[in-house]
């Protein structure tokens, strides 16, 4: 039985990146060694590093100014590193789910926050609007897409300070006018590579400004000398996200991706909110996710939760279970899901629904 990997992160890679990585493990580049155990010094590698940072650059249209860089630590540790870097006196912060607020506990550690605006009030399912970016400030922090209430921010704000985002589980779904960010930061392990290895596009004129030491390990302007090779990058997190990179590209880049995206997501909310069993957690369509669709039974039908969920797995559907502060279903729509998985999936709420 074919199986359909809905899961939240780690979550389903394009088969073309699971195969080339098998590859590379059995022997990487020609070399006679294994990626695994390639040293990260070798030219081979250096390429594999130069060749992702380029073609990050190059399917994001990432304009002259700034560095793509790769380093450890998963978003979590940019949560922090972000402040480090850049909070001199106060940041403004946009909480719109649990991330958010995270980044948010962090950065007080470093000086003032101002959080701007909240959608804590209704459990996180929409997007703030009529907000102010405040100018007094030394950034904006926003987190695009939020995997557990499934909101998401389809635009590219105006902002009188550097903007940096948190875009781990959106990142390459749709163009981005990376010009309007000051920072750009993800983990790789929603929409781009296996667990291990983090992302951060950042404008380099924007580094510096800080009056405290920074740890030599913390400090983007390390990284960005060293070509993410100041210490032993997650090589094969790396190599992997190459690959699905160059995935991407043959597709058509993050235009095609996103007309893909809007199809996927379309469909499922369409059946969502067709079917009589079912009803979005997010209200205003505005705001609703493309990468993870959140849902519940309606009120009335709460006792088929649990019956719903196995109906599911035995038709292969993989992942579905909402997070557990959240409840219900949670479809992640990611990149390299088929747009036949979704297709499974509405049929099979379709087919639950006769039955009930």
């Amino acid at each position: 039985m074919k199986k359909h990997n809905f899961y939240a992160g780690p979550s389903i890679l394009p088969q073309y990146t699971v195969d080339k990585t098998i590859e590379a493990i059995r022997e990487y580049e020609g070399t006679g060694l294994s990626l695994l155990e390639i040293s990260h010094r070798s030219k081979e590698f250096d390429q594999t590093m130069a060749d992702a940072a380029n073609l990050f650059k190059d399917l994001l249209s990432v304009p002259s100014g700034y560095s793509v860089i790769f380093v450890g630590g998963g978003a979590s540790t940019q949560f922090f590193h972000v402040p480090y870097n850049l909070l001199q006196t106060k940041a403004a912060y946009l909480d719109t789910g649990a991330w958010s607020f995270k980044a948010i506990k962090e950065a007080k550690l470093f000086g003032e926050v101002d959080v701007t605006a909240s959608s804590a009030d209704k459990n996180y399912t929409y997007i703030p609007k009529d907000f102010t970016i405040p100018q007094d400030v030394d950034y904006f922090h926003i987190t695009s897409n939020n995997t557990i209430r499934g909101t998401e921010i389809l635009k590219d704000y105006d902002s009188p300070v550097p903007l940096v985002a948190d875009m781990s589980s959106d990142i390459f779904s749709r163009p981005v006018d990376v010009s309007k960010y000051g920072l750009i930061y993800g983990g790789a392990q929603k929409n781009l590579a296996p667990a291990g290895v983090t992302f951060v596009v950042v404008r380099e004129d924007i580094l510096g400004k800080v009056d405290r030491p920074l740890p030599t390990m913390v400090d983007y302007r390390t990284h960005i000398k060293k070509g993410s090779l100041f210490n032993t990058p997650p090589v094969v997190s790396i190599y992997s996200a190459l690959q699905t990179m160059k995935w991407l590209k043959n597709l058509g880049g993050v235009e095609a991706m996103e007309k893909m995206n809007i199809e996927k997501s379309n469909m499922l909310y369409e059946e969502i909110e067709r079917n009589k069993l079912f009803r979005c957690t997010v209200p205003d369509p505005a705001d609703r996710s493309r990468m993870n669709v959140t849902f519940l039974m309606k009120d009335e039908y709460q006792e088929l939760t649990s019956a719903f969920l196995a109906f599911a797995s035995e038709r292969g559907m993989v992942g579905i279970k909402g997070h557990r502060d959240a409840g219900g279903f949670r479809a992640s729509l990611y990149n390299a899901l088929p747009l036949e998985s979704v297709q499974a999936l509405v049929s099979c709420m379709k087919e639950f629904e006769a039955k009930n």
